[in-house]
């Protein structure tokens, strides 16, 4: 029953509250608590099937939007007219609990199929027709009953001697901050959704019965609105604002202040982690603030003025608020850290600082835009307007706001033209705006100095010497390219920098050819993310392959070109990028929608605490690419390890061996501080074939062999060496893991931690694994020559002690120390592993540092190379 336009305005009354009435109150806390709770299950569940897209995450908004609207409007004079509205409340709540529980039950059996009826590459009109209606018509009857709940609830409850309305909303709004503090951070984390949803249709069902209960024999006089409240109820004068007027204010502090929500939130999301966390925060401190505002209201409302200079002068101060608070944005990437500095750093302090960025932002306008509601809430009752047509006018113009903002003004006019209009479109409701002594000139002049002398609202740090090649405001997020002084240009999303860069080099090559290799032939593969572009390009490069990309931002597609043109120059690196087919579009429902099948199926380093992350790494999700997959296709999840905890890294491959039990982990590079590891499984082909692999390294266009030696990819051992774990080794790590699920999604809940207040570093995580985890050439391999399966072996052995080696060794900045440290023990490895070339490079880069100051012993340490590794021409090896 809570929306996040008219039910979160609230006010706490002034009279003394009873027995009943308290009861009333914990009836419209409770079922506050369920509404909040209900949205967050019921998205979550619907993105799984029609993704994470604007268009899905407004449909669904708008769907759910649109039936609290029509609930409120269609049962507004039946309920106020009702002698029994306990009934109606009552059954309005059963309702609840009884299709709320259902739908949750049947939303997982009918995601795949919600997925291909949309389709992988729907027309425009196509995939918002089919992702606005199929979620209204679902979610219905249980949101039209929401709706109406609390005109029912206030009935029941009023009379004796006063009036519970700003009380109900009260209680309904800390309700539905409870339900959303307490879902995202306890029911669901802990439960589950499907758990989480019985417990919230048992609340519902309790708050019927209870009502029901409180109620029984009760009949109300009926009688019109107007009874219940005169044309001067609490000194409103009704007769200064007209209905139309009223209406057009109800519909514009919907509109308006929901629009402003939107706004802070895509503004907070650059200074801010963006987790599930994140959000709940923001969302709390919003309810919160109106809450405040509105019950101030209550204890002052006899000392306002009630006509429309009173109006006119609350508006004022929105503006003035409006304004303050946006401009508090400017400084939210400096607020957000304030908590840690003055405690230290933790995840207290960086939820907290989360919260007081909020706080600053929205706290003002909300608080003002509380007080304006309870004004125009006791306006409608003066006015002969039932509660229910109040809510549903300001919940139906409230749907539209992340359209026109998120969608519209956002990307065409940038974060600070949106702030600017908002406060303008608070101005332009004031009555009687040029009257003197309307509060219209103070706001006006500051509007206008604003837009005069503000910057752009956006945030890109730069580095020294840097500067922006590009910067879009996209519908869900704001995409830069950023150029450091060394010309290497990095992506950022929201401000945060991606894996991967115009420099990159070895480690992205390997990213797209090392799970390519490892097929024997494939013909069509499929990326899920795309990034800078330069992995799915190196992919591009071969001739006989046809290269599919999936991107949830345009944007990012549309920047791939410019790490195209700085990687490979303006010819060959456009030549390239052409040849991928890229798609704007969810991965998850791309791979339920997705009509062909695919050779290679490989997903990107998806950072797990970011909000919607999550869902990429869930059983249901691997299971959907396993279907996806062509006879004999292999599917490799790259993982980065320094963006997760070891636990989160368990959940995810107790997942994945859910769906692939013989799964393995490779082991993309030898970087200690980023380690990046990969889970590959191929269906059907538990073990490789070494002479196909052997094929695959040998291709006969040399710009391929030229590319995979790039790579460090010459020979089986280059290939094969990268093995870190097989799949009992795998299996006994996952053992006693919670499996990542869209039931339960404890990736989501759990991964935000690890980065608010990561409690190890990637170092030691990487040595956590290369200690527990092994690898047998027989879990590889079919059965081959017994000389080269030890070879192998003592690969894989020397690379384990090479790591270890790294780990132990700490660094100083004079190469001659840091040859003494290593040149003996790195000549061992490779005397017991010649093959083991990743050996050679510090030594290379020391012999280099020393020549100027001793080159007998640089020129030494070479000739030692060349004996230990006759095959290897002396080049600076690629890897």
């Amino acid at each position: 029953m809570t929306s996040l336009a008219g039910v979160s305005r609230v006010a706490l009354p002034a009279d003394r509250i009873g027995g009943r009435q308290l009861a009333g109150l914990l009836l419209a806390l409770a079922s506050g608590a369920c509404g909040l709770a209900w949205q967050f299950i019921w998205t979550q569940q619907l993105s799984n099937s029609l993704g994470h897209e604007i268009v899905a995450v407004l449909a669904v908004l708008g769907a759910f939007f649109g039936g609290l609207a029509i609930g409120a409007w269609a049962l507004r004079r039946v309920i106020e007219r009702s002698a029994r509205p306990a009934l109606w409340y009552g059954g309005l709540e059963l309702l609840i609990a009884g299709w709320g529980l259902g739908l949750s039950l049947l939303l997982p059996v009918l995601t795949p199929g919600l997925g291909q009826l949309i389709g992988a590459e729907p027309s425009a009109w196509r995939h918002w027709g089919l992702a606005f209606f199929l979620p209204l018509l679902l979610l219905l009857p249980v949101t039209a009953a929401m709706g109406a709940t609390l005109p029912a609830l206030e009935r029941c409850w009023r009379g004796a001697g006063s009036s519970l309305l700003s009380a109900l909303y009260s209680a309904n709004t800390l309700g539905a901050v409870l339900g959303t503090l307490g879902v995202v951070f306890v029911a669901i984390p802990q439960l589950g959704l499907q758990a989480t949803a019985l417990a919230c249709a048992a609340l519902n069902l309790l708050c019927g019965l209870s009502a029901l209960a409180l109620n029984r024999g009760q009949r109300m006089a009926v009688a019109p609105a107007a009874a219940a409240a005169p044309a001067s109820a609490g000194g409103v004068a009704a007769a200064e604002i007209s209905r139309r007027h009223l209406l057009l204010l109800l519909a514009g502090s919907g509109l308006l202040g929901i629009g402003y929500e939107v706004l802070a939130v895509r503004v907070l999301s650059q200074v801010t982690e963006n987790t599930v966390y994140s959000y709940a925060l923001l969302l709390a401190v919003y309810l919160l603030g109106t809450a405040a505002g509105a019950a101030w209201h209550q204890q002052a409302r006899g000392r306002l003025d009630a006509g429309q200079a009173g109006l006119a002068r609350l508006l004022g101060w929105l503006v003035l608020a409006t304004l303050a608070g946006g401009l508090s944005l400017w400084a939210a990437d400096r607020i957000v850290l304030l908590p840690a500095r003055w405690f230290g750093p933790g995840a207290a302090a960086a939820l907290a600082g989360e919260a007081l960025a909020a706080a600053f932002s929205m706290g003002p306008p909300t608080w003002v835009m509380g007080i304006v509601f309870a004004q125009l809430c006791h306006l409608a009752r003066a006015n002969q307007m039932t509660l229910g047509g109040a809510l549903a006018v300001n919940t139906a113009a409230a749907a539209l706001a992340p359209w026109l903002i998120g969608v519209g003004l956002i990307p065409l006019l940038g974060a600070r033209g949106a702030l600017l209009l908002i406060a303008a479109g608070y101005l332009a409701l004031m009555p009687g705006l040029w009257r003197r002594g309307s509060g219209f000139w103070l706001p006006l002049v500051l509007l206008v100095l604003l837009a005069a002398l503000t910057p752009p609202l956006r945030f890109v740090d730069l580095p020294p010497g840097g500067r922006v090649l590009s910067y879009r405001d996209g519908v869900m997020a704001a995409v830069s390219v950023v150029e450091d002084g060394r010309g290497v240009a990095r992506l950022h999303i929201n401000n945060r920098v991606q894996e991967g860069s115009s420099a990159s080099g070895a480690i992205e090559r390997r990213l797209a050819l090392l799970p390519l290799q490892l097929h024997p032939k494939p013909q069509r593969a499929l990326f899920l993310g795309l990034g800078t572009g330069f992995t799915v390009q190196v992919a591009a490069r071969d001739p006989g392959l046809q290269v599919d990309g999936v991107e949830l931002l345009p944007e990012v597609i549309e920047a791939a070109p410019l790490f195209a043109r700085a990687q490979n120059g303006q010819s060959s690196g456009s030549s390239a990028l052409e040849r991928v087919h890229a798609v704007a579009a969810d991965a998850r429902r791309y791979v339920l929608a997705a009509p062909q099948r695919y050779d290679v199926v490989i997903a990107d380093l998806f950072h797990p605490a970011r909000s919607g992350a999550g869902a990429l790494y869930t059983r249901e999700h691997f299971a959907a690419v396993r279907d996806r997959l062509a006879p004999g296709g292999l599917f490799c999840q790259w993982l980065a390890l320094h963006q997760m905890d070891v636990e989160t890294l368990r959940s995810i491959v107790a997942a994945y061996l859910a769906v692939f039990p013989d799964g393995k982990a490779v082991l993309a590079s030898n970087s200690l501080d980023t380690p990046v590891l990969g889970l590959v499984a191929s269906p059907g082909r538990p073990r490789f074939e070494l002479d196909a692999l052997r094929a695959r390294l040998a291709p006969p266009q040399p710009e391929l062999r030229q590319l995979l030696s790039s790579a460090g990819l010459e020979d089986e051992f280059g290939l094969l060496g990268s093995a870190l774990a097989g799949s009992q080794s795998l299996q006994r790590f996952a053992q006693g893991a919670a499996v990542n699920s869209d039931d339960r999604p404890f990736v989501t809940h759990r991964a935000p931690w690890a980065t608010y207040a990561p409690a190890s570093t990637p170092r030691q995580r990487l040595h956590e694994l290369i200690s527990s985890w092994s690898v047998e050439p027989g879990e590889w391999l079919q059965p081959a020559d017994p000389v080269f399966e030890q070879r192998l072996q003592r690969y894989w052995d020397v690379r384990r002690r090479y790591l270890e080696l790294g780990l132990a060794t700490a660094p100083d900045p004079d190469p001659v120390v840091m040859l003494d440290r290593l040149q003996q023990p790195l000549l061992g490895l490779l005397r017991d592993s010649p093959e083991f070339r990743p050996a050679t490079d510090p030594l290379r880069a020391l012999a280099a540092a020393i020549r100027p100051r001793d080159p007998g012993r640089a020129d030494e340490l070479l000739r030692q190379l060349e004996r230990l590794q006759p095959q290897r021409p002396d080049a600076a090896i690629r890897r």
